[in-house]
């Protein structure tokens, strides 16, 4: 008990040495400030110093109460260290803003920073801090796209969003692959119900935004996608995900065929050209047809675009006949919202995906994904882009 008394007060006691040499410096660094107005940059004033007032300033170290503020007798200098009406460094808001992107709510942040620095946050004032994110939001989804990418990953996320009362709604997402190799989320668009058509307008607000050729389109089996994307990038093939056919095959098997039958099927998309994985489709039909007539028809009809991959080089097929390479960003956005019951509203929906994506970019903008970096690569999209758009 003494001892953790003694740590206490020695934590007490470096806390308040660390607070007064913080407190200290700041002041010596406003006089330099001051010193340098006065002499170097208008001197032509004549102004002379006019004592000091005093105020408080919370930083990341604690708060200072009695931060002493040189003045000039004419009120023209101001400090670069923060605004005249300005209460925290601005350590705060960034704190705030990675804790609401990290998956607390705008309460249990309120709560944390209470308990940190005493001061109370409503969860209104936390949504208000996070609230300037909103301006980069729209920044960001206004910004002019690269022209030209190799491909491009569509996916959907689904989540609970309050209006006049809460309701299913879809967050769009869009990742590019540009002609280096490099991945990047393109766009995304939040709220309505997921369709054809809330997906043909998402891809019109990339192709204004300045993407207007694309190789290859890579996206899962909803109703009419296909057609809304023809519509918008008519030149671009497209890929259905196999994976995400295969999911939904899986439940319409008997368990005890489920190895063996799916364990087939896997064979085709593996195989090493596209005429052995059309003979592979062709042996599971044979062997399959009669207990799966169903199941075989709807892969039979989605074949042409289940091994558009095929058409690629090689070194690229495990990247582009799936949209997992997308989905690790879905999971994340769809993690950070999970534990709401609901999002309170759009805006909230839009900070949280910015967030998200915005730390996926950031990590993402110096690598190369496998395959895409290679010359022989670059050489097959050039001559792929060559043909379909010209020059």
């Amino acid at each position: 008990m003494n001892q953790s008394i003694h740590n206490s007060e020695f934590m007490n006691q470096l806390a308040n040495v660390v607070l007064a040499f913080v407190k200290d410096k700041l002041e010596l660094l406003m006089k330099e400030e001051l010193t340098n107005f006065l002499t170097v940059e208008k001197p032509e004033l004549q102004n002379t110093r006019n004592g000091y007032y005093s105020r408080t300033l919370e930083t990341q170290f604690g708060k200072i109460n009695d931060l002493h503020v040189p003045r000039d007798r004419q009120g023209e200098f101001r400090t670069e260290l923060f605004e005249p009406y300005q209460r925290r460094d601005g350590w705060l808001e960034e704190a705030v803003i990675r804790m609401y992107k990290g998956g607390m709510s705008t309460r249990e942040v309120g709560d944390f920073i209470e308990c940190i620095l005493g001061t109370h946050y409503s969860p209104a004032t936390v949504s208000n801090i996070t609230n300037t994110v909103l301006q980069d939001v729209h920044a960001w989804q206004n910004q002019p796209l690269n022209k030209r990418y190799s491909v491009l990953y569509i996916d959907g996320i689904h989540f609970s969003l309050r209006r006049d009362s809460v309701a299913t709604e879809v967050i769009y997402v869009a990742m590019a692959i540009d002609e280096e190799g490099h991945r990047q989320i393109i766009g995304f668009h939040v709220g309505g119900n997921e369709s054809a058509h809330g997906w043909k307008m998402f891809l019109q607000e990339l192709y204004e935004r300045g993407a207007k050729e694309f190789l290859l389109g890579v996206f899962d089996g909803l109703i009419g996608l296909e057609e809304a994307f023809h519509s918008v990038y008519p030149k671009a093939d497209v890929q259905r995900c196999v994976v995400h056919k295969m999911r939904n095959t899986f439940p319409k098997v008997r368990v005890k065929d489920k190895v063996e039958f799916l364990g087939n099927l896997k064979e085709v998309y593996n195989a090493p050209c596209y005429e052995e994985a059309v003979r592979q489709f062709h042996a599971v039909e044979l062997k399959w047809s009669k207990q799966y007539p169903r199941e075989l028809a709807s892969w039979r009809a989605d074949l042409p675009v289940l091994l558009t991959f095929y058409k690629y080089p090689v070194d690229i097929w495990k990247s582009i006949y799936t949209t997992n390479a997308i989905e690790r960003t879905v999971k994340e956005i769809r993690k950070r919202l999970y534990p709401m019951n609901s999002v309170p509203n759009i805006d909230a929906a839009e900070k949280i995906a910015y967030l998200v994506v915005t730390d996926y970019n950031e990590r993402w903008s110096k690598r190369i994904i496998r395959g895409f970096g290679m010359e022989e690569t670059k050489k097959a999209f050039e001559k792929m882009f060559r043909e379909r758009y010209g020059d």
